[in-house]
Order: structure tokens, then C-alpha cells, then sequence
């Protein structure tokens, strides 16, 4: 459990679409008015919990809530394994407009955590292994590492977290 940071501009954009942006609009146009800040965050926190949901990964209690003010998503919920709930943090962290996510989950399989790494520009899955594991041929352990969030080792950009799982 804690406070993991992420880059704010980067990752997936949820809050230009449906009854999220909606409400960041209606927020953004009355930010004094506590019932439309609230509705905001709420449907900033629902529209997280669908992208998490979309991934196909499920924790019992699974909950996202969001902060606007602050940027930072806070989840909470059982996962099955480590690695399960490092992934829903990610979900959570690599979306545009998150700075932080405040880890509340707990796991029922408790295993080695792994690190976490900011992509920067410049970087490729290859470069990234060698860094962690002195071996560039073991990019294949970050990518499946990060199912189903990456769907090709060539498409990374800067900002993006990635799980690296321990040797």
C-alpha cells in the first residue's frame, strides 16, 4: 500500500468521453459549486473503474474514487495476486489527468512486489531489461508483465509506468 506517482499529461484519455467529460465540463464551468465538483469526481472514478473493468481485471470491492483537486485516484478492493493488483494500480495511474494513485488494495496470494519504471523518450522494452535484468533479451518478461495494458512490445511512450516484475 501507498502513494505511487505518475505523469498527469500521459496515458489514456477518459475524461473526453461520455458522462466523464460531462462532468469535467460542468465542473470546470462552476468549480465553487461542491455538487458538481462531487458529480465530476464520481464519474471520473466510474469512467477508471470501466477502463479497469475493460482490461479484464477484477478484484472483490473493487472501488475507484477520484480527486479532482489533487488528481489522485485511490482504489480499494481484494485482489487475487500481486500481480493482478499491480496491474489495476497501473490502470488506475496510467490515465490522462492522474497524477497519483493511493494503493488501498490488499492481495488473497501474496507474492514479491514489483518495481514500477517511467518510460522516458528514447526508451524501448529491450533497453528498459537490460537496465533491470542486464540482459535486453528478456523484454518479452516487462511485456507479458503488463498484459493486457500493453497489447505490442513497440508501442510504449514517455510517461507511461510499467510493472517490472522481480527475477
Amino acid at each position: 500500500m501507498g502513494l505511487i506517482d505518475f505523469m498527469k499529461d500521459a496515458g489514456e484519455k477518459l475524461f473526453g468521453k461520455g458522462q466523464a467529460q460531462a462532468a469535467m465540463t460542468e465542473m470546470k464551468a462552476a468549480p465553487a459549486d461542491p455538487a458538481k465538483v462531487a458529480a465530476a469526481n464520481a464519474a471520473a472514478g466510474d469512467a477508471i473503474l470501466d477502463y479497469v473493468k475493460a482490461q479484464n481485471l477484477s478484484a472483490t470491492g473493487l472501488t475507484v474514487t477520484f480527486d479532482g483537486a489533487t488528481s489522485t485516484v485511490s482504489v480499494f478492493g481484494v485482489a487475487p495476486d500481486q500481480a493482478t493488483k499491480e496491474k489495476i494500480v497501473l490502470c488506475c495511474g496510467n490515465v490522462a489527468g492522474v497524477a497519483q494513485v493511493k494503493d488501498m488494495m490488499t492481495v488473497d496470494q501474496s507474492a514479491p512486489e514489483s518495481q514500477y519504471y517511467t518510460v522516458v523518450s528514447g526508451d524501448t522494452l529491450s533497453k528498459i531489461s537490460k537496465q533491470f535484468y542486464g540482459d535486453p533479451n528478456k523484454y518479452m518478461k516487462i511485456f507479458d508483465a503488463n498484459k493486457p495494458m500493453l497489447s505490442d512490445p513497440n508501442k510504449i511512450y514517455p510517461g507511461q509506468n510499467l510493472r517490472i516484475p522481480p527475477q
